[in-house]
């Protein structure tokens, strides 16, 4: 068995334990549910209030933004914090040190965080298929295009969270991306159609990934005749993968360069900084 074969063997191993971890451990599960349990819940007590023109409820429709949202939140979130705290303690230094290190953490990253990312999406759909109706959970094709969304959305993701854990020196500086997601959630047509905003709004939205995981997941959830709430009044399948296609493309290139900046003084740097945090 060569090196790279081996290296991809031991970040599939380490994924696997890092998965394992964190979903055995219920104060983490919980920190990762919330915010989806908690816009569930929002979106039941709206009732029976329904699209505007259609028999459909606004909390139906809201389902696959929510689940989009989660998926952007468990993905690049995830992989951002883990990425800024491996910096502070030297594991991406040592990573880097070790023949073929920098694959096997890549891979045991995105292993952990796709198995989180799954195991959150699940925690979210199981009582949504309970308290709202309308939901296509019983047909194969819909099944099919959400886990190939699912994927793409994953590709798209982690990316994005490992230029985020390239650019900011320690966890605690993320809660500002949280709030700016928290942001893009509300302008990305998660609670509501996006067509009924203001269209400069709207394009700032479409900028991002997370109005195209929202309209992959209404795609695969939802009756094709919601499609007339959206804009262009259709699912723009080919315009979806494009965009998260292109959010996808950066990730080896900005781990590396990650990867190229760490050393042994910047090291030692982030850990004086963890111990007078926690003095």
């Amino acid at each position: 068995m060569n090196a790279r074969s081996m290296a991809v063997r031991t970040g599939l191993r380490r994924g696997w334990i890092e998965f394992r971890q964190t979903t055995t451990n219920v104060g983490e599960m919980i920190g990762w549910l919330w915010l989806p349990i908690t816009a569930l819940i929002v979106m039941y007590a709206v009732g029976d209030n329904t699209l505007p023109g259609t028999d459909f409820t606004v909390g139906s429709q809201a389902i696959p933004g929510i689940l989009g949202m989660s998926l952007v939140f468990t993905g690049l979130m995830g992989l951002a914090m883990a990425l800024t705290m491996d910096r502070e303690d030297g594991t991406l230094l040592r990573a880097k040190a070790t023949p073929n290190g920098m694959l096997g953490y890549l891979i045991g990253k995105v292993t952990s965080r796709a198995g989180l990312t799954i195991s959150v999406l699940v925690g979210v759909l199981i009582p949504a298929a309970f308290l709202f109706d309308g939901l296509r959970l019983g047909s194969a094709s819909a099944w099919a295009a959400l886990i190939g969304v699912l994927v793409l959305g994953l590709l798209a993701t982690l990316p994005i969270g490992a230029v985020l854990g390239a650019v900011f020196t320690n966890a605690q500086s993320l809660g500002f991306i949280t709030m700016l997601i928290m942001g893009l959630a509300g302008i990305s047509g998660v609670f509501y159609p996006i067509t009924a905003l203001p269209e400069w709004l709207q394009w700032i939205a479409q900028v991002f990934p997370v109005y195209w995981l929202g309209l992959g997941m209404r795609w695969a959830l939802l009756p094709d005749a919601l499609s007339v709430a959206e804009i262009g009044g259709s699912w723009r399948h080919l315009e979806t993968l494009g965009v998260l296609g292109a959010w996808f493309v950066v990730a080896p290139v900005v781990l590396r360069r990650m990867a190229r900046r760490e050393s042994g003084s910047s090291v030692a740097a982030n850990r004086d900084k963890v111990a007078q945090r926690m003095a």
